[in-house]
């Protein structure tokens, strides 16, 4: 697999060999880049622990984790800066091959399914063993891979209201499936076409809605309150969103494994994100819990509504990882 480094070094080996021809050329493409060097100690530089961007999703846990991340690496000393609410694994992706980003916190059975549509991992451990592979196979000319998994775990859920459970007497998907003519599901636009939306519906229960509600809050307050109000019958909502408690929602058990295993952890690219930074981020998945990103979000999107960051650095000096 070709890296970025090979390209940009065969870059400047060419030019060199510009430079010696003539006098004029030499003018030209050394002046060009005045300090061959330069881009080399970059790189260096950022393998070896550099300045890195943590990216986050459009949506409160991903903004959590990201300030996490970002918070351990500068408490020991790497220094990163943030980029929140950068939008869905479609545009953050192409941040992290055009090295916009160099972290971001993902899911590891939604990744590697968007990598590999085909994969069939279903555990926590197939998927993590899954997926260097399939990132190398989606982005050969990046070299993007992911650390350690957390014990974390944050999956999609079909939710529906307690009221809706009753009438229906639905316990799990494959219930759903008998009345889902009936009913409308209310999920972003992108779960109409991701393998666990609509079609892993559709193959693994030939559940097809009466009607779809593309709603782009992550499983929010929007999508609540359409829940509660019964503009939608299901929605697509996070199993660490303290909604689902708050309000007694009903969480379909999905016995055909639709939504796989889920951990979270760091999607990186390391051709910039060094052995140290590498070390950090994976003492901070080895102390990321379910229960904690329950309590972080009931946090940021509960009554408190903290800042992400806040929430993340007192996370952080509890768990030792503050510096």
């Amino acid at each position: 697999m070709k890296n970025l480094s090979a390209q940009r070094a065969g870059r400047r080996a060419l030019m060199g060999l510009a430079c010696g021809l003539t006098a004029a050329l030499a003018l030209t493409a050394c002046g060009a880049n005045s300090d061959p060097q330069g881009e080399s100690e970059d790189a260096a530089s950022a393998s070896a622990g550099g300045s890195v961007v943590v990216g986050s999703a459009d949506f409160p846990e991903s903004q959590i984790i990201a300030e996490i991340y970002a918070g351990a690496l500068n408490a020991a000393g790497v220094e990163a800066t943030t980029q929140l609410n950068i939008g869905s694994r479609e545009i953050y992706y192409t941040a992290l091959e055009d090295g916009s980003i160099d972290i971001m916190p993902e899911y590891g059975g939604n990744l590697l399914l968007f990598a590999d549509p085909a994969a069939t991992a279903e555990s926590a451990e197939d998927i993590a063993a899954a997926l260097p592979d399939a990132l190398t196979a989606k982005s050969p000319d990046v070299k993007l891979d992911v650390l350690e998994p957390s014990k974390a775990e944050d999956k999609d859920a079909l939710v529906v209201t307690a009221a809706t459970a009753e009438k229906y007497d639905l316990t799990s998907i494959a219930d759903l499936a008998e009345v889902c003519g009936e009913i409308t599901i209310g999920a972003p636009s992108t779960f109409q076409e991701r393998a666990y939306g609509l079609p892993g519906l559709k193959a693994k229960y030939n559940c097809v809605p009466g009607g779809f509600e593309a709603i782009n809050d992550g499983g929010g307050d929007i999508t609540l309150k359409a829940l509660l109000d019964d503009t939608v019958q299901a929605a697509d909502i996070y199993t660490t969103t303290p909604s689902i408690a708050d309000n007694d929602l009903v969480v379909l058990e999905d016995p055909e494994n639709n939504f796989i295993a889920q951990q979270v952890l760091p999607l990186i690219n390391t051709d910039t994100v060094g052995d140290e930074a590498q070390t950090v981020l994976n003492e901070v998945s080895a102390q990321l819990t379910t229960e904690d990103l329950l309590a972080l979000n009931r946090e940021v999107s509960g009554d408190e509504k903290r800042n992400p960051a806040d929430a993340a650095a007192d996370w952080l000096a509890e768990k030792g990882l503050a510096g």
